[in-house]
């Protein structure tokens, strides 16, 4: 082994503890969504407790009623711990929110799923759209404490639902709809991948100014904000129609030779 291998060795082990130390390839996105996901493995936990005392029960009810289960059974017992931790630890996984359920519940619940929602679109992204989902994660967690402490009546409340819990999903989703091969032709002078970009950017500020006015109880200047929240971002929803690419276009049909009109 060369000195260059050996530094790349250290290199490599020193970036592997920093993301596990970050929470790993598949961290949080926000404080919301990991506190979610730890919820979901605190039941899990449960399960399996519960599962290995029911089974010790089990063996110990069963020793008393035979007098003694034997090795036999001592080792069933051990399979069927081993078994059911097995289970438990994978099932029942942690389910990624659908689109129509991401703004139900309360504000902390909506952030949540919204949060978890992204990371599971993560993946898929453009790299620019993944640095940008991160920034919208971490102005979700500011932006959901501000609103628990409004009143869930107010219209503006329903603004933020409408751009958090809709919009934002919706426009990550109409990215999603269209073909991988078409995200790169270019249509209006941007593709498919800077038009998401350009979206998501867009709605890190709306976010961001939503958060400062909550911050400042302005609550009036965030209902006339929201007003045009469906304006500017109604068509996130719908998948952007591109162009066929130009191999694909079928040949526009040629008018028939129509008889030349007579003269008087």
């Amino acid at each position: 082994m060369t000195l260059s291998d050996s530094d790349r060795i250290l290199s490599e082990a020193r970036q592997s503890l920093t993301l596990q130390r970050a929470g790993g390839r598949r961290r949080s996105i926000g404080a919301r969504s990991a506190e979610m996901k730890r919820r979901h493995l605190a039941r899990k936990v449960t399960r399996m407790a519960m599962a290995v005392g029911a089974i010790l029960l089990a063996g110990m009810v069963a020793g008393l009623v035979i007098d003694g289960i034997g090795l036999g059974g001592l080792l069933l017992m051990i399979v069927a711990i081993i078994g059911a931790l097995a289970f438990f630890a994978t099932y029942p996984k942690l389910k990624v929110p659908d689109l129509g359920t991401i703004n139900r519940g309360d504000v902390r619940t909506m952030v949540g799923r919204t949060e978890l929602w992204l990371e599971a679109q993560r993946p898929a992204l453009p790299a620019p759209a993944v640095r940008l989902v991160d920034q919208i994660g971490l102005q979700l967690d500011g932006l959901g404490a501000q609103l628990e402490g409004i009143d869930p009546a107010e219209p503006a409340v329903a603004e933020v639902r409408s751009l958090v819990g809709e919009h934002l999903p919706g426009m990550v989703e109409s990215w999603r709809k269209i073909p991988p091969h078409l995200r790169r032709e270019e249509r209006g002078g941007r593709n498919a991948d800077q038009q998401l970009a350009d979206g998501l950017t867009k709605i890190s500020g709306e976010i961001d100014q939503i958060t400062r006015q909550l911050a400042a109880g302005d609550l009036d200047a965030l209902a006339v904000r929201g007003r045009y929240l469906d304006y500017r971002y109604g068509d996130a929803l719908d998948a952007p129609a591109l162009d066929a690419p130009a191999s694909s276009r079928a040949p526009t049909p040629q008018p028939a030779n129509l008889p030349a009109p007579e003269t008087k």
